[in-house]
């Protein structure tokens, strides 16, 4: 085993520990005004005690989540400005969270209270909640969209959990999808992690972190198929057979070339930026990609004295 992959483990591992199946409580941070960026490339969150997850909205506006804390922010990239526009309950998580553009509608992964979310993506006003899997025994983490619906993945059991959206954009009732094959293994500390799909959703791609691999899904039927191998894959984001794996703890993000077919993927490039701490996941905005800073190198919960997310040409 390489140290890059066992240093990944015992990361994972330190993570599970502290998110709440070893009992943690959550870390609620307070409102706090809007702030501007204090660099062109570095956005910060002001008063976040932690981050996780990163999307882009409409126009030029993002949202990232405060991990432990549950809350979201929602920012302008043209201007540089932040606010809180999300002050979730004592308990509630933030993870992984993506944009359904149609609807206007925000959908977060909750993390190991086994939860999603679904916010008014303009008033941060909630719309739905669900509980897809047992608190402190999963880990929602992280989140798709379709034409359809969002999919949801739980890190501790291989299964996905498809929220489909009405064409009036009225979020409905879930269900579970077993993912079979070789992206079910959940041997690791942490298994089934970023989620991406194409653009008429007959495929999605799971990033696993426990085989350090990525996997198609088919969603009728939870087949799974291996893609490529890749170290350390957290978020991912694919479009138009380019494919985006934030690494994690490689403090970098690649960029593949998905085969037509998706039999395959390989590295064209790899993204790194000076800025760089431990980013767990990526969207994209034009000619530039965002990533999350999750600084879990100075522990977890991580201990900064700021959160932000990176910009970086693409």
């Amino acid at each position: 085993m390489s140290a890059s992959v066992e240093r990944n483990r015992q990361s994972w591992r330190a993570l599970i520990g502290a998110i709440g199946l070893l009992g943690l409580t959550a870390v609620i941070g307070t409102a706090t005004p809007a702030a501007a960026a204090p660099a062109t490339d570095l956005i910060v969150l002001p008063g976040a005690s932690s981050t996780e997850g990163v999307a882009v909205g409409r126009g030029a506006t993002f949202y990232s989540g405060e991990l432990f804390g549950g809350d979201i922010f929602r920012g302008d990239l043209q201007h540089g400005t932040v606010q809180r526009l999300v002050d979730a309950p004592a308990g509630q998580m933030a993870v992984g969270l993506k944009v359904d553009d149609a609807s206007n509608l925000l959908f977060v992964a909750g993390g190991s209270t086994g939860q999603g979310h679904v916010f008014d993506a303009t008033t941060g006003g909630a719309v739905a909640s669900y509980q897809f899997a047992t608190p402190g025994q999963s880990f929602i983490n992280d989140v798709a969209i379709t034409q359809d619906g969002a999919w949801f993945t739980n890190s501790l059991r291989p299964e996905l959990y498809f929220v489909p959206i009405s064409p009036t954009g009225v979020p409905g009732d879930f269900h579970t999808l077993t993912v079979t094959g070789p992206a079910s293994d959940t041997s690791g500390d942490f298994n089934l992690n970023g989620i991406a799909a194409t653009a008429n959703g007959h495929t999605l791609i799971v990033a696993h972190s426990g085989t350090n691999a990525l996997y198609t899904v088919d969603p009728a039927t939870g087949a799974s198929s291996p893609l490529v191998s890749i170290a350390s894959p957290d978020g991912i984001l694919y479009e138009s057979g380019r494919l985006w794996v934030a690494q994690s703890f490689l403090n970098q993000i690649a960029e593949l070339q998905v085969s037509p077919d998706l039999s395959g993927a390989a590295v064209d490039k790899v993204i790194t930026s000076p800025h760089f701490q431990i980013p767990t996941t990526v969207a994209l905005h034009g000619n530039q990609l965002l990533a999350a800073n999750s600084k879990f190198d100075t522990g977890v919960p991580p201990t900064a004295d700021q959160y932000e997310v990176v910009l970086v040409d693409r």
